[in-house]
């Protein structure tokens, strides 16, 4: 099962989110780093386990501002082999492109960014893009039609569940379960809530592929053997 640590940038700094309530969040405070700056909290993450991929939760470009562009470029130098899911509220074809033409960039599409089913299910074929299903509460964030009809979806969907964000409350398994029961064979990766290896070991036994997971790799309730066996 593959862990992917999450950055939640904002304003050029790693935040702590926290149940999706963007506004309130803060530049993170962890042991892993000395500060908030990207690269630093990406390389002490790095100490914790070798992980191939990093999601980049961009914020601001997320809420329709100027996209964190320089952190993003000194992140990507300054990690050469590794491959970045970049989530930031691609709303048209030509941003997720704009992103594909980067290398070891994947195109997250995040669906409470998108207005039509089709942005998504133009790029149901391409290997480097994922689909973020995004809920809030019981309800879903996009086009009712694009969470209805899985022929939309690339093969890797995230399931992601705003409320559960930096919550500590264990993941969204029953959510999780009806997901990947439509999607087909499609890899689902859950978004939120992951507490510890136990919550890993749930979930890969619901047959989820892998976990996006931030705070409670700072914490340390994410253990360095868990992370070893699923990275």
């Amino acid at each position: 099962m593959q862990i992917i640590p999450v950055l939640d940038i904002k304003d050029g700094v790693v935040v702590r989110g926290a149940g999706g309530d963007r506004a309130n969040y803060r530049p993170i405070v962890t042991p892993l780093a000395a500060g908030a700056e990207p690269v630093a909290v990406a390389k002490g993450l790095m100490t914790l386990a070798d992980f191939p991929a990093i999601y980049i939760a961009d914020l601001d470009g997320i809420e329709g501002r100027a996209p964190n562009a320089a952190a993003l470029a000194d992140l990507l130098q300054a990690f050469p082999q590794t491959q970045f899911w970049i989530d930031a509220g691609v709303r048209t074809r030509s941003d997720v492109e704009g992103i594909l033409q980067v290398p070891r960039q994947v195109a997250v599409i995040g669906s409470e960014s998108i207005d039509d089913a089709s942005v998504a299910a133009g790029f149901a074929g391409e290997g480097r893009a994922v689909l973020s299903l995004d809920f809030r509460g019981d309800e879903f964030l996009g086009p009712a039609d694009l969470l209805e009809d899985a022929a939309c979806w690339p093969q890797r969907v995230v399931v992601m569940t705003l409320a559960k964000v930096g919550s500590g409350a264990g993941p969204d398994l029953a959510r999780l379960a009806d997901i990947a029961g439509r999607a087909g064979g499609r890899s689902v990766f859950a978004a939120g809530g992951v507490r510890h290896s136990g919550d890993v070991a749930a979930l890969w036994a619901a047959g989820i592929a892998g976990a996006l997971v931030s705070t409670a790799l700072h914490d340390g309730r994410l253990d360095v053997a868990s992370l070893k066996q699923g990275a």
